[in-house]
């Protein structure tokens, strides 16, 4: 059950979350020139602009932020009410709305949501897997609740839950001649056959281009993909593959893989973050998957140290 917003608003916000009068017009199943006439009437009934006309569609202005965080604000605590009250009526919804990035959703959050469910048996997760720019936007759209990804610099409009820094690693077979190495250099690794990536998707992608660029190194990479667990399957001793450690890590701790950290100070600037739209309150058993969450985190983060006493990985300098 939704709020209920005035014609106007409600035509406002969907075309706001699409950036399409065609697109809003067909998710309200109305035609486009009335979803387009209800957008003139409540800009003119404010006195202001709410949106730029753009060739590739419809932008907010900053006054059209506002209130469209106004309305998606309205919206979560109205959900959130009813929610708690389909709970006391014994009717437990439970809904739990997950955005991660690629590398987390193959194992990490698989493990993270049956072992919560195991726990609470009347919740329903929706999980998204996106690039690191669609979880933002889902979180600023108010279509998800948590978000979980790589970030290398802060953003507006959205809270920290957690942040840990996570550093790209070099990972490899325990074969690998530069496993023998607690470190690697860039100027090393780019000398064998690299499986990463796809340019301007990852983090872990954008940092390593960043530290080749500055030391005037060029690469040619074997298997690129913007899917790792498509890459994983592609390994054999002379590659090195470019990854986070939550991607590696049921492999690195199966003795399948060994993971070195880089010596570069770019290839460590890189932070883990649970997000949440800032101002937000989440559902009580939303926050208690966060919390939930947060332990899974901290466990990986201790076996990592753990691998790293037996040379697995290498402790971050």
């Amino acid at each position: 059950m939704t709020p209920v917003l005035s014609i106007p608003m409600r035509h406002f916000l969907e075309v706001a979350r699409s950036g399409s009068v065609n697109q809003a017009a067909a998710r309200l199943y109305v035609a486009a020139s009335a979803v387009s006439r209800q957008i003139v009437k409540l800009e003119e009934s404010l006195g202001t602009a709410l949106f730029e006309r753009r060739p590739r569609g419809m932008v907010l202005t900053p006054a059209g932020e506002r209130l469209a965080a106004h309305l998606r604000h309205t919206v979560l605590d109205s959900e959130q009410v009813i929610e708690q009250v389909r709970d006391l009526g014994g009717q437990r919804a439970g809904r739990i709305r997950v955005a991660v990035t690629e590398g987390f959703a193959g194992n990490l959050m698989p493990h993270a949501m049956r072992e919560f469910q195991a726990l609470h048996d009347h919740s329903r997760f929706e999980l998204h897997v996106g690039a690191p720019s669609e979880v933002s936007a889902l979180l600023a759209r108010a279509e998800a609740d948590i978000g979980l990804k790589y970030v290398v610099a802060p953003e507006t409009g959205l809270q920290v839950a957690h942040s840990v820094v996570a550093p790209v690693y070099a990972a490899m077979s325990p074969a690998h001649p530069l496993a023998r190495q607690r470190v690697v250099q860039v100027s090393d690794v780019v000398r064998y056959p690299l499986v990463v990536g796809s340019r301007g998707v990852t983090t872990t992608r954008q940092l390593f281009d960043l530290a080749c660029s500055e030391q005037g190194l060029q690469y040619q990479a074997n298997f690129v993909s913007n899917f790792s667990a498509a890459l994983l399957p592609l390994m054999r001793t002379p590659d090195i593959l470019l990854a986070g450690l939550h991607t590696l890590a049921h492999l690195i701790n199966a003795g399948t893989l060994v993971a070195r950290p880089f010596a570069e100070v770019q290839l460590q600037q890189r932070r883990l973050q649970v997000l949440q739209l800032e101002g937000r309150t989440l559902p009580v058993l939303a926050q208690s998957f966060v919390e939930h969450l947060l332990g899974v985190l901290t466990l990986t983060g201790r076996r990592r140290l753990g691998r790293a006493r037996q040379g697995a990985i290498s402790p971050l300098p």
